[in-house]
């Protein structure tokens, strides 16, 4: 029999056992450590992270500041603001990661896959053949980057696309 060693996913495993009490979502927004808790960046009424137990490299949440558990709680401010850094989200994607396609989604309550029971919008970014027979017959899913090394790439470019539009709004008044 072959081994795939996967020693991470002891973290996911354990964490289990260690919740902390609340939703990691907003425990993560309080904490002010962005790179511990993957935070890539934060608008005025919502975030952008990547997903600790990623479906794919690169696979992104976009979170609410306030909690809220569905679409209907939104306010209008809110609303807009998600879908704007989901648009940024997928500029961003396309040119760091260069994905062929994604999948967009949002889960509400357990009976929709939500894991949590604080809104958040889903980017899983895909190739073809991302999925191959790993999933299928080793029930195990590879992602090709270290998060470390995702999340550097991805900061740098939410960064530089956010200087670039400062600069554009700048230049648009003179």
């Amino acid at each position: 029999m072959k081994q795939l060693w996967a020693p991470w996913r002891m973290d996911y495993i354990e964490k289990e056992k260690e919740k902390e009490e609340g939703c990691f979502f907003c425990l993560h927004l309080k904490r002010q450590r962005d790179r511990e808790t993957l935070i890539l960046h934060r608008g005025e009424k919502a975030f952008v992270m990547m997903n600790k137990y990623p479906y794919n490299n690169g696979h992104l949440m976009i979170v609410p500041d306030r909690h809220c558990k569905d679409v209907e709680s939104l306010t209008r401010s809110e609303f807009i603001e998600l879908f704007k850094l989901l648009q940024m989200s997928l500029q961003i994607l396309k040119t760091s990661l260069s994905p062929q396609g994604f999948n967009i989604g949002i889960n509400i309550g357990k009976a929709g896959g939500a894991g949590e029971d604080h809104l958040h919008i889903h980017i899983v970014p895909r190739w073809v053949g991302d999925t191959n027979f790993m999933p299928i017959l080793g029930e195990t899913k590879v992602v090709p980057e270290y998060l470390a090394k995702t999340y550097q790439k991805l900061r740098r470019a939410f960064l530089a696309h956010l200087k670039k539009k400062t600069r554009q709004k700048g230049g648009m008044r003179k």
